[in-house]
């Protein structure tokens, strides 16, 4: 039995797709990773830890994707910059308080305090056709923890609440997944502006992002993925 795609539909107000980002700089994709996908589908089925063995099925599978936007943005910057304060407000004094105050490696006070202002990135107003393939045998279990989630999903950050269902089909190939996501964004009267698809094929540029997990956790691995990113629009 070949291993199915299913269709997964990403909204939301803001989204956040980071792969290379650092503490101070939490920069964005213009579309979904794999790794922050497969973490969205751990958080459906309640999964947490290293999941070595389980990712170990995901490593040479299909994803593919479109990115839509409404159409009277299609001109729009959809990158949004924000900042954050870390561990600014806190008193020192009181022991639970200062726990959430950055210090130095060592435990000790950082100088200034350990207030850190941190920029984060985040794409607006955006949706994303995603073409996912599954192994096989394990269709049924996370198609139903799409439509009944054990943990809160989030696309990409937690702050980034999806405003649709996820789930939308089970199919044989990548291309009636991807079909079926433009009738659905039609009805959403939104434009294709970007397709990304896995491996080396005519576009405008290929990448190679770092987004294949190989273990999740606390001590997190990857491998590389090479994409192809045709513009659309």
């Amino acid at each position: 039995m070949s291993d199915p795609y299913l269709l997964l539909w990403l909204e939301a107000p803001l989204q956040a797709w980071g792969h290379d980002s650092k503490f101070g700089h939490r920069d964005s994709l213009h579309f979904p990773t794999k790794s922050g996908v497969l973490g969205l589908i751990c958080c459906a089925l309640g999964i947490g830890g290293e999941q070595r063995d389980w990712l170990a099925a995901w490593v040479d599978l299909d994803m593919q994707l479109v990115a839509y936007v409404p159409r009277d943005a299609q001109d729009r910057q959809p990158l949004l910059r924000d900042f954050h304060m870390v561990g600014s407000g806190y008193d020192d004094q009181d022991p639970w308080q200062t726990l959430l105050i950055p210090k130095k490696s060592d435990g000790g006070k950082a100088v200034g305090g350990g207030t850190k202002m941190t920029y984060r990135y985040y794409l607006q107003d955006m949706a994303y056709a995603v073409a996912l393939q599954v192994p096989a045998a394990r269709v049924t279990d996370i198609i139903a923890a799409l439509q009944a989630p054990v943990w809160d999903l989030y696309l990409g950050r937690k702050n980034c609440v999806p405003s649709e269902f996820i789930y939308r089909g089970e199919f044989m190939t990548g291309g009636e997944a991807l079909a079926a996501g433009q009738k659905l964004a039609e009805e959403k009267k939104r434009t294709a502006v970007l397709q990304v698809r896995q491996g080396e094929h005519e576009g405008d540029e290929v990448l190679t992002l770092n987004d294949v997990p190989l273990q999740f956790g606390e001590h997190k691995k990857y491998r590389d993925r090479r994409v192809t990113v045709q513009r659309l629009a």
